[in-house]
């Protein structure tokens, strides 16, 4: 088993019945992470960052992020690097284990507007059991091919799903309610890399969750770190879909009765 540690628990801010985490996987990201921590102080919600084996550069700059602040910060190692969505399914199974609600995924490079935070959070505590899951709303930053890339991906959910429901299913900007969530990653195995963000989605929405899309500014610093690598993540994104595509197939006379019955 990897080693995980955690230190910093913070104190729980919340009202009775709506308990939201902000989750954070962070991977050498020291250079974002301060400026990203400094836009999400004001909004006054416990936030649990997840070291997923990062260098010691990147770790040192969360654990001192961690011991400053530890009412609010909370910190979680994972080692060695097991990849974005591990971080992520970890970060959710210790809000769980904390007693929290859902959970708020935001990714470390500093691409999401942290103001739309509050208004995410909100739609949440609305319909606590639906996915509020980020649409990107662009601007002249994003590189031509992660856009022109990203369609491909939005076919095949809409295949997958035989719907239209999902609007992106790469954002890493969302609300997850955390019991459905954790019933999911009990019973199914879902990709532990770039392929996480799309393959939980889509199997959530199999079991019927609702997804409502909230539109998000999204910008690509200049100086940002990215860790998508071409071939091998476009391979497992591939994989997932294939693997989605079978399930869908399995699951088709049950998704095409939700339809009816949705009409």
């Amino acid at each position: 088993m990897p080693a995980v540690a955690c230190c910093s628990i913070p104190g729980r801010r919340h009202e009775p019945g709506f308990s939201p985490l902000i989750v954070i996987p962070v991977f050498d990201h020291e250079r974002a992470i301060v400026p990203l921590m400094d836009r999400l102080r004001a909004h006054g919600v416990p936030c649990l960052l997840v070291d997923d084996g990062s260098g010691p550069d990147c770790a040192g700059t969360l654990r001192r992020l961690a011991a400053a602040e530890p009412g609010w910060i909370s910190l979680l190692r994972l080692e060695p690097n097991q990849g974005k969505g591990a971080a992520v399914m970890a970060g959710l199974r210790e809000a769980g284990r904390r007693g929290h609600s859902h959970v708020l995924q935001l990714d470390a490079d500093g691409q999401h507007d942290t103001a739309d935070v509050p208004a995410f959070l909100a739609q949440a505590r609305a319909e606590p059991d639906t996915i509020i899951n980020g649409r990107p709303v662009y601007d002249d930053s994003v590189p031509r091919s992660r856009l022109y890339g990203r369609y491909a991906c939005h076919v095949w959910v809409w295949i997958n799903t035989l719907s239209f429901d999902i609007a992106d299913s790469m954002c890493g900007f969302r609300v997850y309610p955390l019991a459905p969530t954790l019933r999911l990653l009990d019973r199914t195995r879902i990709g532990r890399r770039m392929d996480f963000d799309t393959e939980i989605i889509v199997r959530l929405h199999w079991d019927g969750v609702p997804v409502r899309n909230r539109p998000t500014r999204v910008t690509y610093p200049e100086d940002g770190v990215s860790h998508f690598d071409l071939w091998r993540d476009n391979v497992r994104i591939t994989a997932m879909h294939t693997r989605l595509f079978l399930g869908m197939l399995w699951r088709l006379p049950r998704l095409l009765a939700r339809k009816l019955v949705r009409q």
